[in-house]
């Protein structure tokens, strides 16, 4: 079974960079492959799921 793509915006919160990539919601959270932001941040990011 395929699971329903999806758009997602993340924001960087240290530097304010903006991604906006689409992934694959697997369960209880969203695959992108996003690893890190161009600032070398891993973990401090706010993530919104956008309307196709």
């Amino acid at each position: 079974m395929e699971t329903a793509r999806i758009k997602v915006a993340i924001r960087c919160n240290r530097c304010g960079e903006k991604f906006v990539l689409r992934g694959r919601r697997e369960k209880d959270r969203i695959d992108t492959g996003f690893k890190q932001c161009l600032c070398n941040n891993i973990q401090d990011f706010d993530i919104e799921e956008l309307a196709l």
